[in-house]
């Protein structure tokens, strides 16, 4: 693998991974797809997407990451299983470390995403996309009608919380402090939300339900006495933050101060020519799958420009 030389690998097989594999196969640069340790990326995790264009009736997340990589791989992308320990960017042409073999390339696409921050439980991940979500705005639609909770104490958790309100009958807010970190426009806001409620000092111990019914219920522990209280509940939002995978591009793509890769406005150009960002790797706002997908799409026509251009 380390004397060939890729015209340019993709890390990440997520929508934006393979939106941009698509188009750069279709553009004859011969792609090389690397998937990571999670293939399909967090679409594998959620059942329902009812917001993806084109599909009127929905779709289940690993089906559309499925049919998504079968598309791609009629193009001719080549898939890589494995994952990216190491990466050289400070040479040319580039070279990455992929399950201890090298592999070089001329130009490369992020798409290594963004993880939820989770608790951390069993249960938490056996209910994920059973009344457990990461994402108010993908999944808020499922609970009308019925009562909620969000696990967090930032901006974030308010913003969640007021979207889901516009389903729900009831939110309320777990944070494991006596005070909200949010900022004091979104506290006021949500304090004044007749929808929303509020369990201080608080954490979520064990989510009660099976995958086949959804989430009954929680059990709360109260982190300065210790004790414990079981709640009933239709769903549990967690909204802790994300964590942009890129620790491998530490000290060498220029990064905000939560670790999402910076690009050039209105483009996926990064700090380094040749290298370019796709998805949530580089978007702490959107977060969907259709605006990933769109990012993936710039990044492969950036990539085949500056291709170009490099070879006359």
């Amino acid at each position: 693998m380390a004397d060939e030389v890729h015209h340019l690998a993709i890390l990440g097989s997520g929508p934006a991974g393979l939106t941009a594999a698509l188009y750069s196969a279709r553009a004859n640069l011969n792609p090389v797809l690397i998937e990571g340790i999670s293939p399909g990326g967090q679409l594998t995790i959620t059942t329902e997407v009812e917001n993806y264009p084109g599909f009127e009736h929905g779709i289940q997340g690993p089906e559309l990451m499925d049919v998504m990589r079968r598309q791609v791989a009629r193009f001719g992308t080549r898939f890589l299983s494995g994952e990216v320990s190491a990466a050289k960017l400070s040479k040319y042409p580039f070279e990455l470390t992929v399950d201890g073999e090298a592999l070089r390339c001329e130009a490369l696409i992020i798409a290594t995403g963004a993880s939820a921050k989770l608790l951390g439980i069993e249960s938490e991940k056996r209910l994920m996309g059973y009344g457990v979500s990461a994402c108010a705005t993908c999944d808020g639609a499922f609970f009308k009608d019925k009562e909620v909770m969000v696990v967090g104490g930032g901006d974030t958790a308010i913003e969640e919380a007021a979207f889901l309100t516009r389903f729900c009958r009831k939110v309320t807010i777990v944070h494991r402090r006596d005070q909200l970190r949010a900022s004091k426009i979104m506290q006021d806001r949500a304090r004044k939300n007749p929808k929303i409620a509020f369990t201080w000092d608080s954490v979520i111990d064990e989510i009660f339900g099976e995958q086949k019914s959804g989430v009954s219920g929680v059990r709360l522990k109260h982190v300065k006495t210790g004790t414990t209280s079981e709640v009933a509940i239709d769903g549990v939002f967690m909204a802790i933050g994300h964590q942009p995978n890129t620790a491998i591009f530490k000290d060498q793509l220029q990064m905000d101060e939560l670790g999402y890769l910076k690009v050039r406005p209105g483009s996926t150009y990064t700090n380094i020519e040749g290298v370019f960002a796709a998805g949530d790797v580089a978007d702490r706002v959107y977060r969907q799958a259709v605006t990933a997908a769109g990012t993936g799409c710039m990044a492969a026509l950036d990539a085949e420009r500056w291709l170009e251009a490099r070879h006359g």
